[in-house]
């Protein structure tokens, strides 16, 4: 292995390879399957969970594939990091929590993603927990957290429409 200089020392597996079909998250992205996007810069874009462990659960994801967060460079992790709390912010804001929980898995898509979860409570990842009463309506969740972003000044990354970047 190469000595560490500010990059990964595989940067080989830092990008999936280009036969490889593209993951969910990209064709969400790509609007090949439908998404319900908060933000969209030139790095990553947010949307929403499928699976909402509570209100405003989102998903931050870089427009490249990469697979594994132990293989992504240091300057996108850190850049996913920094929407991740700005996320977390406003999901404080529009969902009147105290915390946003952070976690990076990874399991289910081969994908890096970092989810964003609004709560008061670490119960929200108790897998035999019911989440009551999350998801009943998970675009009126994405505007309340549009909203938040826009009175926080980040309307220029919220897209003009909610199931599409543009």
């Amino acid at each position: 292995m190469r000595p560490f200089r500010g990059k990964t020392a595989r940067p080989d597996f830092c990008k999936r390879k280009e036969n490889l079909m593209a993951s969910v998250f990209t064709k969400i992205i790509n609007g090949e399957i439908p998404g319900n996007f908060v933000w969209q810069d030139e790095q990553c874009v947010v949307f929403a969970t499928i699976e909402p462990r509570s209100d405003g659960h989102m998903l931050v994801v870089p427009r490249e594939e990469v697979d594994n967060y132990l293989d992504a460079d240091p300057d996108l992790i850190a850049h996913l990091s920094q929407v991740a709390q700005i996320i977390g912010q406003a999901g404080r804001d529009a969902f009147n929590v105290s915390r946003a929980l952070i976690v990076v898995a990874g399991f289910d898509v081969p994908h890096l993603h970092i989810h964003v979860i609004p709560t008061d409570s670490m119960q929200v990842l108790n897998p035999d927990a019911k989440a009551a009463g999350v998801a009943d309506d998970i675009k009126a969740s994405c505007e309340k957290l549009r909203n938040a972003l826009v009175k926080m000044g980040y309307s220029a990354n919220v897209p003009v429409s909610l199931e599409s970047l543009g």
